[in-house]
């Protein structure tokens, strides 16, 4: 049987085995145990598992070896169901199971999450005498890693006689991988105490848990380690601790760390598109593809989603419709479903609903992420009918919201003040079991948005752990729809079960606390966010500087003694105090404090003019005015909705866009007749 080994490791294709499995049947070594052992071997690496099987079986009584090749090809070929199965019949015919065995059948185990199994397994390890076998032990350590079972492997691990890189490599990524990043990072210090030199595989999982954890010290103290070991930067470790600089936001060690890379690849220049995503530098992101492009590097979709990802951020149409092309004219399919999301994303963010709407009615898999964006989408560009429809259509069509689907939803109905609709969604989330905190918030929201303070009120008290963000949609919703009192006695209920406040909670109860001329109280608010530690920052003082309204000379002072320069909104806050209280005479300053922001916000300068309007002061009017158009700015006329059977109605100034237009300006002129 010897002679035949070479010819069996000279086999090239299917043909071959076969030529020697015929001439092994015909001379008779077809019985010979090794010989179809490597019959069933040579088969499983053909890709032909089923001739494997067919010698498996016609064998008369195999033995714990050829049990054990047979296992093995199972699991090469990802059979993993099949190879367990192999293995309980072994056990049944109570074959002698050898060391050979376990680290296939365990790698079977972890292949479909059998931790069941799996410790079944280990015991007949123990049974066997063969716990104190390395390669075993660190099957049975890669076992309970990969289910998750870590106290099993931190066990496996503790009890090894011998602890060699594999085992240690195994044990930190089974921390690393399963969010135990502290304990990876504390295991790889106990490493190095023990004089065990790290290779590769284990710094990369370091390099992760130091990223993931932004911690940005130890980053560069693994990277000096490596550089002092010697361990060659290339590859995928080069690309982790580019990965990790970028989630620590160190991008500048990032940048010199891809700058030494000699061998960069596709995935390399992905990390730091990545990077730069991360820490919010779009256009180094874009100006690192384009380096790419002229390095003659490949682009793939990880990469192309990365560049996408950029230009929604940043608000780059021109940009992101290019790189769109470039997607198309490269035929970069490999992912395209997943490009369509990131397409979808980019466009909407863009606030270009029509391409929007084109990539999801060509997307084939229209997934629960798919239909929030393109909903999201109409909800943030103001249409919301149309994202109530989206909606609508989803359900019809089977795919069921989530918590992320739902709050867009209501966020819409709050915007149009459709009660109706998102009593509807609301019952319907309690249909389908979707009530966590961030719906609850949203339904607040939606349900003071419609004014109905006293539905929100009931969802607030149905929410047993409340979170901040819970206490201050509540206070909001009140202080929103003319209840300050309530939003204060809210807030003095917090105060007096010791909650968390945040500088949001102390916004709007100042805001609440002006609403009613509540000066004193305002001033104890604001006394208490030095108290709790809360920042004070420019929104808050934006807000004393409102309840200060009565008192201008005295938020002029605040105003100049601010830690900050003074924004257009607490020039604006002053400016309508002014108007309130009609001191024309500090208005033309603000005027010139204004003119030096240089702000686009045509709000501002609008209220300018309708005081200059109501004082009678023409010439100061058609100044303003004519202000804004020289640098563009043009009024955003309002628009107001109104709710009639179950169908909302939008109007605005000079509209006629509604398709009852004519009836409706026929019945004002009607009713000018009788004025």
């Amino acid at each position: 049987m010897t002679l035949y080994m070479p010819l069996f490791r000279s086999c090239t294709n299917l043909r071959a085995v076969s030529q020697i499995h015929a001439h092994l049947f015909v001379t008779g070594l077809h019985k010979d145990p090794l010989a179809s052992t490597k019959l069933i071997e040579s088969y499983a690496q053909m890709g032909t598992i089923k001739s494997a099987e067919i010698v498996f079986e016609n064998f008369p009584k195999p033995d714990s070896f050829m049990y054990g090749v047979l296992i093995k090809c199972y699991v090469w070929n990802g059979l993993f169901g099949e190879a367990i199965s192999l293995y309980n019949n072994m056990v049944y015919y109570q074959t002698h199971i050898t060391n050979f065995i376990f680290p296939s059948i365990l790698r079977a185990c972890s292949g479909i999450g059998d931790l069941g199994m799996g410790k079944k397994i280990h015991g007949r390890v123990i049974k066997c005498g063969c716990e104190s076998d390395s390669v075993v032990e660190t099957s049975l350590l890669s076992m309970y890693g990969e289910a998750g079972s870590l106290d099993d492997a931190r066990e496996v691990f503790d009890e090894m006689s011998v602890r060699d890189v594999v085992s240690w490599s195994s044990i930190i990524s089974s921390y690393v991988q399963n969010g135990q990043l502290s304990e990876g990072l504390k295991i790889f210090g106990e490493m190095i105490v023990e004089a065990q030199e790290p290779d590769p595989v284990i710094m990369l999982g370091v390099a992760e848990a130091c990223g993931e954890l932004g911690l940005v010290r130890q980053a560069k103290s693994v990277h000096g380690y490596i550089v002092r070991k010697k361990i060659e930067i290339s590859g995928s470790l080069g690309n982790s601790l580019i990965a990790m600089y970028g989630k620590c936001g160190d991008f500048c060690s990032a940048e010199v760390l891809f700058g030494n890379i000699i061998d960069r690849n596709t995935s390399s220049w992905t990390a730091m598109i990545t990077c730069y995503n991360q820490n919010g530098c779009y256009q180094k992101a874009l100006h690192t593809f384009v380096v790419m492009q002229e390095s003659n590097v490949q682009a793939n979709a990880v990469t192309m989603m990365g560049i996408l990802f950029c230009c929604a951020r940043a608000g780059w149409l021109r940009e992101g419709k290019s790189v769109h092309g470039y997607v198309i004219r490269k035929a970069i399919d490999t992912g395209y479903e997943l490009l369509g999301s990131t397409l979808i994303d980019l466009y909407a963010n863009c606030g270009n609903v029509k391409y929007c709407q084109k990539i999801f009615d060509t997307t084939q898999e229209k997934d629960v992420v798919l239909w929030n964006m393109i909903i999201s989408g109409y909800a943030r560009e103001g249409l919301s009918n149309e994202s109530l429809m989206l909606f609508v259509q989803m359900k019809n069509l089977g795919t069921l919201p989530d918590s992320y689907t739902l709050g867009s939803v209501l966020s819409a109905c709050g915007d149009i003040c459709f009660s109706q609709f998102g009593h509807q969604v609301h019952t319907h989330s309690i249909k389908i079991g979707v009530t966590n905190e961030f719906v609850q918030n949203s339904l607040i929201d939606m349900y003071s948005k419609c004014g109905l303070v006293d539905s929100a009120y009931t969802i607030f008290g149905e929410d047993q752990a409340k979170s901040i963000v819970t206490w201050n949609s509540m206070i909001c919703a009140f202080s929103q729809n003319g209840n300050s009192l309530q939003a204060i006695t809210l807030f003095d209920r917090m105060h007096s079960d010791c909650l968390e406040i945040d500088e949001v909670t102390f916004l709007i109860v100042i805001q609440a606390c002006s609403n009613l001329g509540y000066l004193e109280k305002g001033r104890w608010v604001h006394h208490k966010v030095i108290t709790y530690g809360v920042v004070k920052d420019m929104y808050i003082d934006t807000a004393l500087t409102d309840i200060r309204a009565g008192d201008l000379d005295g938020a002029c002072r605040i105003i100049e003694t601010m830690p900050f320069p003074a924004d257009t909104s607490i020039w604006g806050a002053l400016l309508n105090g002014c108007r309130s209280y009609r001191r024309m005479d500090m208005i033309k300053g603000i005027l010139q404090n204004l003119l030096v922001m240089e702000t686009n916000d045509t709000g501002y300068y609008t209220l300018l003019s309708n005081i200059f309007a109501e004082g009678g002061d023409w010439d100061e009017f058609r100044m303003v005015r004519s202000m804004m158009r020289n640098i563009g700015l043009r009024k955003v006329h309002g628009n107001s909705t109104i709710e009639i059977d179950k169908r909302v109605h939008r109007f605005g100034a000079n509209d006629k866009s509604h398709p009852q237009t004519n009836e409706i300006y026929s019945l004002l002129e009607n009713l000018r007749s009788f004025a």
